[in-house]
């Protein structure tokens, strides 16, 4: 059983569409852009991110983005702390902005079997998108935080490196989207991420990992990232309405 249905996904794709405006793309190919950047992996100094979350808003705000999580790390040490003020930031923040921030959290490094038990902690602390560090190639992650992650139900792996097929079809089978990532060291393994993605259904975001305010990148960026891990034209805005179809689900704090 799937842990995220996403019941609505034509429509989503339909109003996806009417956010679209032609260009020129950054090889001065006429191209289709779409002005609603859904950015659901981002960091603040309540973790290693330079910005306070106020700051990290207005600034994606600014530029155009549409929602943005707030997901800094957390493991056992820290999640009382992090997410019920992230939790409380995306609250009054919501209030006083146009851009949906939804509060989340990181959880990153800590042993497999314990990783279930957290995403169930950072949800009953307030948080409304779960994001799982995964075996990114970049950092030492523990083997098997791929698969507990899944097991899980996280709503997002975070650059899950090498990723196995069978991990992937659970992640399918889950509800459990795998990253494509912007950020330098983990995007390496972006061509595999998609390639298993897209051989097994799962559904694919991509997110930046921000953790300084120029780490933020435009629709125009985000699309050249994803046709540069190898995924066709026809499926790249299908990409863009699974983050915002989560972003829906997540709603607004």
């Amino acid at each position: 059983m799937s842990c995220l249905l996403y019941t609505s996904f034509h429509l989503r794709i339909a109003q996806f569409r009417q956010n679209a405006v032609c260009g020129f793309d950054i090889w001065g190919k006429i191209s289709v852009f779409y002005i609603v950047v859904i950015d659901l992996h981002t960091h603040t100094l309540l973790s290693d991110g330079a910005l306070l979350p106020s700051e990290l808003a207005r600034r994606a705000y600014v530029i155009g983005y549409k929602a943005l999580a707030m997901t800094d790390h957390v493991d056992m040490s820290n999640i009382e702390f992090v997410v019920p003020r992230i939790a409380e930031a995306a609250r009054v923040l919501n209030r006083h902005s146009k851009l949906n921030i939804i509060a989340g959290a990181e959880i990153t490094h800590v042993p497999p079997k314990i990783i279930g038990e957290l995403v169930r902690k950072v949800r009953s602390l307030g948080a409304s998108l779960v994001v799982v560090h995964g075996e990114t190639i970049a950092e030492p992650v523990i083997p098997g935080t791929n698969r507990a992650a899944i097991e899980a139900c996280a709503d997002i792996l975070s650059h899950p490196g090498i990723i196995s097929i069978e991990d992937a079809a659970m992640a399918k089978e889950n509800g459990v989207a795998l990253e494509i990532s912007s950020r330098k060291g983990h995007s390496l393994s972006n061509g595999h991420v998609a390639k298993v993605a897209m051989a097994t259904g799962a559904a694919l975001v991509i997110n930046t990992d921000s953790h300084e305010p120029e780490d933020l990148i435009s629709q125009e960026y985000a699309t050249a990232i994803l046709r540069a891990a190898g995924i066709p034209e026809k499926n790249i805005e299908t990409v863009f309405a699974n983050s915002q179809e989560i972003a829906d689900n997540a709603g607004r704090n």
